[in-house]
Formats: structure tokens, sequence, C-alpha cells
């Protein structure tokens, strides 16, 4: 029997994906830092190569972005970032490195040359474009509110959440998207969205602002949660590897991949693919 719901929520979840995809589509702007002159090597690019390595910082908690594989026997973070940080790696002919934290940290972590590039579904704002440069955008996705069941006719439009207490991850679009949008809200951010999802079960929050793909993991997986109706404005996000500024030859070789990955489809495959490896796990635990 558990095998049969098991079936279903993978089906389910597949379908989900697939209609995420065909909504918001997926590209990226025209690769034309590639079709730049020759020039020196970049300060980043030097220390990629001559260490032989790719050193990618990410966030795992946010799948199926990026998340711990909990069938493997050593701690290892998969989802769609790292399969895009892994094709980077082998355009650039090193070996990846990653190196995960919380998503407060990351972008920290990048700016002080911890870490070579950030992958972690970041959405490029501009504030975040004045410490750091981006690479072109992929896998747009609408934000949506996850709330309790038991809750269906009490939020069904923003003003709905004006004044009560929102789940977030902490130094998030989310959360930037719940301060400005969801009037005289009392904003509670944790590091990682499954924390926030059992805050939510257990009442201590009224409703999670999440990106709609991760958010499909956590409503399929728990019968008591569902996404609510309610529609933001400048709803859909694009995420974005980061990169320290001015090391344009590595960004072009981020974009040249970014755009083959949405041209043969990998995109969508490692949608599907990884939002049923996340249910897979939440099955297990």
């Amino acid at each position: 029997m558990m095998k049969k719901i098991n079936a279903m929520k993978l089906a389910m979840l597949g379908a989900a994906a697939v209609a995420a995809f065909a909504i918001t589509g997926c590209g990226g702007s025209d690769n034309k830092a590639a079709s730049k002159p020759a020039q020196a090597e970049s300060p980043l690019m030097h220390k990629i190569k001559s260490s032989g390595k790719l050193v990618v910082g990410t966030a795992s908690g946010y799948p199926p972005y990026e998340f711990v594989d909990t069938s493997a026997g050593e701690k290892k973070v998969i989802g769609i970032d790292m399969e895009l940080a892994q094709k980077i790696a082998d355009k650039l002919g090193v070996k990846l490195e990653v190196q995960d934290m919380n998503f407060q940290a990351l972008l920290s972590s990048l700016t002080g040359g911890k870490v070579d590039m950030a992958i972690a579904g970041i959405n490029p704002t501009d504030e975040r474009k004045k410490s750091m440069d981006f690479s072109d955008n992929y896998l747009p996705t609408e934000q949506k509110v996850i709330i309790r069941k038991a809750d269906a006719d009490k939020f069904k439009k923003v003003e709905d959440l004006y004044g009560k207490t929102i789940g977030v991850q902490k130094s998030t679009t989310q959360e930037a998207l719940a301060k400005d949008q969801i009037k005289d809200a009392n904003i509670v951010g944790l590091a990682h969205v499954p924390e926030v999802v059992l805050e939510l079960k257990q009442g201590k929050v009224d409703a999670l602002v999440v990106e709609g793909i991760v958010g499909e993991q956590y409503v399929i997986f728990n019968n008591d949660l569902m996404f609510s109706d309610i529609k933001f404005l400048n709803a859909v996000k694009n995420s974005a590897a980061a990169l320290p500024k001015g090391n344009e030859d590595v960004a072009a070789v981020v974009n040249q991949v970014i755009k083959e990955n949405t041209d043969n489809g990998n995109f969508k495959k490692w949608t599907e693919e990884y939002s049923k490896k996340a249910v897979e796990n939440a099955d297990k635990k």
C-alpha cells in the first residue's frame, strides 16, 4: 500500500514539475560576453585553473535545487544546482568542490573569497548586484504561499495575511517579498525551509512564502498543507549563479553552460528528477 502511495506522490510531483516548467519556461539572455575578443585571464579564472578545482558554495535544504541525499552513506549535496555546478566544472576542465552552508552566510563567503561562485537558487536582485556579478538567468519560477489546509477559507488573498505571522527562509528573496507586500506582518526567518515548514505545521506561523518549485515537495508529502490561491505582484523569480565582480571570462563560461542545458532540456529533466528524489528522501525518514 505504501509503495502505491509513494508512486502516486512521485507521479503527481513529476506532473507538477512539468506544469511549472511549461508555465514559466527557462532561458537566459544572449551570451554576448563569449563573442568578445580574447583577453587576459581574470583573477578568478587563474585561481580556478591553477588550483585545478572550482569551489562552489551552496545552501542545502532547498530541494530540488540543492539538498542532502539521505540515501548516500556520506553527506552529499545533490539537486538541480549541483548538476549545473558539475557542468560548469567540466567545461572549465577542473574538479568540483562543494561547500555547504546556510544561505545567510553564502553570499558573504563569496564576497570574502571563500568560494569561487555561489549557486543556490539565488535571485540576482539590484541590491546584490552592487557587491557581486551574476550569470544569465535560469529556471524562472513563481513565488507562492503554503498554508495549513484547515486555513483554506481564511487565506485567499494577500490582504488576508496582513498582520499575520509569516515564515520565510532568512535572507532570501521570499523574505524581502513578504516584508514588501504583506503589511504589518510578523516575519519569522529561519535558516532552512524545512524548519519553517515545521513551524507552519505546529501552528507557530500562519503561512510560508516559498518558491513554487521548492514548495511542491512539502505540499505533496504533507497532507495537512496546501498552496494558497494568493498571488503576489512580480511573483516570478529568476535564479542565477553569483560570482566575484570583474571576472567576465568565468561568467561567459557559466552563461554558455546555462544556454546549452536550457536548449537541450536538461533543466527540465533535472527539475523532474530531483523533485521526485526529494520526495523519496522524505519518505525514507
